[in-house]
């Protein structure tokens, strides 16, 4: 019989999803507000609630100014949200199994061996 592969894992995370976590991780382990930090980086409020959300793409400038509000280098961030994808795809491999332990080949590779 054929191996049964689980394909239920779920889609790997969009960059700006794992951007925003990310950011707002950082701002909330400094303590800092959204509005002090959007006041700093130059946005709105409501701009950077929706880059924390993973709601928006940000330009690279945006990034960078967030970054800075946050005094954090931007390669320190890219690592950061790195790790987290990292984990995330370690989580997923975790999950996808298959319907039987692998061992000796079954089904057509079976018959083909055999023969």
């Amino acid at each position: 019989m054929a191996e049964i592969l689980d394909f239920t894992r779920e889609p790997e995370p969009l960059w700006r999803e794992a951007l925003g976590r990310k950011l707002r991780e950082t701002r909330e382990e400094r303590g800092d507000r959204l509005v002090d930090v959007a006041e700093r980086a130059g946005i709105s409020v409501q701009y950077l609630s929706e880059i924390e959300r993973g709601r928006k793409e940000p330009s690279s400038e945006m990034i960078a100014a967030v970054a800075g509000a946050l005094g954090v280098e931007l390669a320190d961030l890219l690592i950061g949200i790195a790790g987290q994808v990292r984990n995330f795809r370690v989580q997923q491999a975790r999950h996808f199994h298959t319907s039987r332990p692998m061992g000796r080949p079954s089904g057509p590779v079976a018959m083909a061996l055999a023969a």
